[in-house]
């Protein structure tokens, strides 16, 4: 489960898609940027089971973002 997910948009125009995030998951934090596309591209540390990570960043943004 990731913790203390947030997120916030690259531009101060909000029109242009792409969003800063970070999260705690299995005690390690985590920060990367969240593309129009869905790509996530991972600033430092990846996670072991990136996949599994993905899928829950996916599902929250787009009851976040996209809703």
């Amino acid at each position: 489960m990731l913790q203390h997910f947030s997120f916030k948009p690259l531009f101060e125009n909000k029109q242009l898609p792409g969003w800063s995030l970070s999260f705690f998951y299995k005690q390690t934090r985590y920060t990367g940027e969240y593309e129009a596309d869905g790509t996530i591209k991972w600033i430092g540390q990846i996670p072991n089971d990136e996949e599994t990570v993905k899928k829950m960043i996916h599902e929250l943004m787009l009851f976040h973002v996209y809703d």
